[in-house]
């Protein structure tokens, strides 16, 4: 499909680094590249190859791993490593409401929005005003924003009405919060912790087992990369690791 004026894209060079930019069919200023003569993208796919002052160049849009990448970053974000195992393991999917406790920067945020939409529904509850404008900010760029709300307050004593196929917590006493956040849970629903100290998934697994929740499971996510080259592959010297410790479970219908 061609590119649409105004929607959100980026130019690739031959090292990798991108230039973001929305979509204009007129002249474009792009950040380190100046100004732009956007009629060039008229009639132009995805992955489309274009020469800027010389360049070449590849224009993209953006999938949901380039949008959490490209963060406006305050606080740590959910990596899109543990993300990806989260909304698997909460069977998030399109039509899902899911209720997110700590938005950070907007990075799980974003993750949940690409697959609960275009019919599901984010729920977002944040202590911090200035981490909610943020992550407000990173969520206007996935074109999902209809399907996102936040709540400011203390997930141990906010009160809203909202009833949740899912839930995550990205606070670090989660266990604290759980009689607060759990009646927004269906029976069925499923949860998930993240915390990055092993004291914190001790007393997050205690925690759930005490409420009487099936299947809990912690576990943690080590991603390390390849590097391949003509005669000779091996594994990167650098990899991703210890990002956090994931606690899930599902709440069971109590008498």
């Amino acid at each position: 499909m061609a590119f649409q004026e105004g929607e959100l894209v980026y130019l690739e060079d031959g090292s990798g680094k991108r230039y973001w930019f929305k979509m204009s069919f007129g002249m474009i200023k792009v950040q380190s590249l100046g100004t732009v003569d956007g009629s060039r993208f008229a009639g132009a796919e995805d992955g489309s190859s274009v020469k800027i002052a010389g360049a070449d160049f590849t224009v993209f849009r953006p999938g949901v791993i380039e949008l959490i990448e490209s963060l406006d970053r305050g606080a740590q974000i959910i990596t899109p490593k543990d993300a990806a195992t989260i909304i698997l393991n909460c069977d998030i999917r399109s039509g899902s409401a899911v209720i997110e406790v700590g938005a950070g920067s907007g990075g799980l945020t974003t993750a949940l929005l690409n697959s609960v939409a275009p019919s599901g529904k984010v729920l977002t509850v944040e202590l911090k005003d200035e981490n909610a404008k943020r992550a407000r900010r990173n969520v206007s760029r996935t074109g999902a924003e209809v399907c996102w709300d936040c709540v400011i307050g203390d997930a141990k004593n906010v009160e809203f009405e909202f009833t949740a196929d899912a839930l995550t917590m990205d606070m670090p006493d989660p266990w604290l919060a759980l009689d607060n956040m759990l009646p927004h849970l269906r029976p069925g629903g499923r949860i998930c912790i993240y915390v990055p100290n092993a004291n914190q998934l001790e007393s997050s697994v205690l925690a759930l087992r005490e409420r009487g929740f099936a299947g809990v499971k912690a576990m943690e996510n080590l991603q390390r990369g390849m590097e391949v080259h003509p005669g000779g592959v091996r594994p990167s010297f650098e990899m991703l690791g210890h990002t956090g410790y994931l606690v899930f479970g599902r709440k069971r219908h109590l008498p």
